[in-house]
């Protein structure tokens, strides 16, 4: 059956928004320290022949699961090693969690078609979820999985049957996939709050219920398992700790990287929910709900529940609630189905929004000119900044029809906005994040022969972009020197603030800006 015009305009609209994040994550590079990690370990299990066990410079590579790099070698066995393919992975998983977004809200809201329309719009414009579509990481597939896994839910509780728990299973076997344990925190609330937030449609007994999340349950552990344990078996008994217990007890009790306060998420809201928190019309909605619909209460569960957990751990970044932005979207736009019709300048506060944005992206181009010493950042960051600005102007032209025209303008002048401040900040900052230059003489120094140190953490930051199969020598700085005059054919990569950190008495072969500092090639004389 063909699908009304609105509902056909909000899938456009979704479209076209997805296709400009995908547009502007195709023109930066990927981005150290994290993405080109990632695509290191891709990279070295290919180059190693291992599929089983990630490795990161010739060591079992034990922080994440591996199917992000399973997904890149499929890319590369199609379309050969390069670096475009990496980029689409994650809006692809970006689009399916939309989908699943709009068919999530048409199960539990089926009166109110509007919803379904509002939700993944208001989803894609998250400026953190707009982000991460395009950013070679896991979070986005792990929401994808976590959507999938609520999907499975609903129509377990609407449909009875096997078939939502298959489901659920295979969206918490994919999340294990995606990012490890952590789906537990993400899929279980909402299945074991069940007689919490059905209202209606109950389940006559709830052992069948519970039995069939235990199954779930099973059917998810059975899946990562396959991959877990001869990989725990290949990896040796370190790797096999570190899969099984040691990343996860390490993250839920004492974060060895990214350690927060309690309050990291509570404080980071405004940033984290932009541009919809700070809009009145959501939460004039909100107030005059009755949370009592099984849609919302189910929203809540995975919500609230998924912020107290994540609050507690020590290791915290805005991306780990990710998945829960799900909730959100559904949320916020169940409070608007029911919204008056708009005033005039009802857009007021999203307008006055992206033009701060704009602004200070305006006055901060001179700033980063200054401070980073690279003269074409300020007019690239300045022309992000206008964009911004005449995306904030453009909300207050004409009075909306009604909420859905609202939330659709909203959405396209954030992802507008978004896209073209992101653009600027790359345009500026892109020489000193742009690993390829540096890459390509680390791959001609491997021909050669040249060993080559470095007096840096070494995370694969130069590994795929220059196709690198021997990992770099990790010295400390004081080291630099002897090492070049022990190996007097080798080369070092030395990064420093000041040029007096600069070891006397060696050939400085190449300079560029690198991360907020400086990168040297340092040879013997």
């Amino acid at each position: 059956m063909k699908a009304p015009a609105p509902a056909r305009r909000d899938a456009a609209l979704c479209a076209f928004l997805l296709l400009l994040i995908v547009a502007s994550g195709l023109a930066r590079p990927l981005l150290p320290i994290d993405e080109t990690r990632y695509a290191a370990v891709a990279w070295e299990m290919w180059a190693r022949g291992d599929f089983l066990v990630p490795h990161l410079n010739g060591e079992p590579y034990h922080h994440k699961p591996p199917l992000l790099f399973w997904l890149i070698h499929a890319g590369w066995l199609l379309f050969g090693v390069q670096e475009w393919w990496l980029r689409l992975i994650p809006p692809l998983f970006a689009a399916g969690t939309l989908a699943l977004c709009a068919l999530l809200a048409r199960r539990l809201w089926p009166d109110r078609p509007a919803v379904a329309g509002m939700a993944p719009l208001i989803l894609l414009a998250n400026g953190l979820f707009a982000y991460f579509a395009s950013a070679l990481m896991f979070d986005v597939m792990l929401s994808f999985f976590v959507a999938l896994g609520v999907y499975g839910l609903v129509r377990a509780w609407q449909d009875g049957g096997a078939r939502g728990f298959a489901l659920l299973a295979l969206g918490l076997g994919g999340a294990f996939y995606a990012k490890g344990p952590v789906a537990l925190v993400h899929l279980l609330p909402p299945a074991l709050l069940a007689p919490w937030w059905m209202r209606e449609q109950r389940p006559a007994r709830w052992g069948r219920w519970y039995g069939g999340t235990a199954l779930a349950l099973l059917g998810g552990a059975a899946l990562i398992l396959a991959w877990a344990i001869p990989a725990g078996l290949a990896g040796g008994a370190e790797y096999r700790n570190a899969i099984f217990w040691g990343q996860s007890a390490g993250r839920m009790v004492e974060s060895f990287a990214h350690k927060a306060p309690w309050w990291f998420y509570a404080a980071s809201l405004p940033l984290m929910l932009a541009p919809w928190l700070l809009w009145p019309r959501w939460w004039r909605g909100m107030r005059g709900a009755e949370v009592g619909d099984s849609g919302q209460r189910l929203a809540l569960a995975g919500l609230l529940v998924a912020f107290v957990v994540f609050s507690a751990i020590s290791g915290k970044r805005w991306q780990y609630l990710l998945p829960e932005y799900l909730f959100i979207a559904l949320l916020m736009a169940r409070a608007l189905a029911d919204a008056p019709a708009p005033r005039r300048w009802s857009l007021a506060v999203p307008a006055l929004t992206l033009a701060l944005l704009g602004a200070a992206a305006l006055g901060a181009a001179p700033l980063l000119v200054a401070r980073l010493e690279l003269p074409h950042a300020g007019p690239a960051l300045a022309l992000g900044g206008l964009l911004a600005l005449a995306c904030g102007a453009a909300l207050l032209l004409r009075r909306p029809a009604d909420v859905r025209d609202e939330v659709r303008r909203i959405a396209a002048a954030t992802v507008v906005a978004t896209s073209a401040l992101l653009a600027g900040v790359v345009l500026a900052m892109r020489e000193p994040y742009d690993m390829h230059e540096v890459a390509a003489r680390l791959a001609q120094f491997e021909r050669e022969g040249r060993p080559v140190a470095l007096n840096v953490d070494n995370h694969g930051q130069w590994a795929l972009a220059g196709r690198l199969r021997r990992p770099l020598q990790e010295l400390p700085t004081e080291q630099i020197p002897a090492w070049l005059a022990a190996h007097p054919q080798g080369r070092a990569l030395f990064v420093y603030r000041r040029e007096e950190q600069l070891p006397p008495g060696l050939q400085v072969e190449y300079t560029r800006p690198y991360r907020g500092a400086k990168l040297a090639i340092l040879a013997q004389p």
